[in-house]
């Protein structure tokens, strides 16, 4: 986003450990942001108020679409671990848009081949936010309505989704 735009930019992390490398790359590629080491589903312990005109969530996830790099994976989850995975993404999705200012617009990502993350996660968010519209997104030949799912392949890329949704205010409903 800050290499598209010249904008201010917040960038929030959750883990101490992963701060260092957000700063490496921000000065690896001469950037600037406002780093935050915050619990995005809790705005009201760092958030000034002050709505965003945009949003980039990359929610945790099971990182299934990322199994071949990290075969551990498989391993340390459990079926149990997607539904709270779900329940959390949806905490978060959820805070995010009420920090979002309408007309804003929202790219909810994981590298999750899920559905219960990816487009059952974005179809149940459109029925609880009338105020949400999502966006038809055209990626690497994948063309959908509430998301685009990216499947890994052999020497590709890893497996990812996208989706993207914009905030429209009352009366433009």
């Amino acid at each position: 986003m800050a290499e598209q735009a010249d904008i201010d930019l917040t960038a929030v992390e959750l883990e101490a450990k992963r701060i260092p490398r957000i700063h490496e790359n921000l000065a690896r590629l001469k950037l600037q942001a406002h780093v935050v080491e915050a619990d995005a589903s809790q705005p009201g312990q760092w958030w000034d108020s002050e709505p965003f005109d945009a949003i980039l969530l990359d929610a945790p996830c099971s990182a299934t679409g990322v199994i071949r790099r990290h075969p551990d994976i498989k391993l340390l989850r459990r079926r149990e671990d997607i539904a709270a995975l779900a329940e959390l993404q949806q905490q978060i999705l959820s805070q995010c848009w009420s920090m979002l200012k309408p007309g804003g617009r929202l790219l909810y990502a994981t590298c999750s081949v899920l559905p219960a993350e990816n487009s059952q996660q974005i179809e149940h968010f459109l029925q609880q936010h009338p105020d949400a519209r999502s966006q038809t997104l055209a990626v690497a030949g994948n063309v959908a309505e509430t998301g685009v799912q990216l499947l890994p392949t052999i020497d590709g890329h890893d497996g990812f989704y996208y989706a993207l949704l914009t905030k429209h205010s009352e009366e433009s409903q």
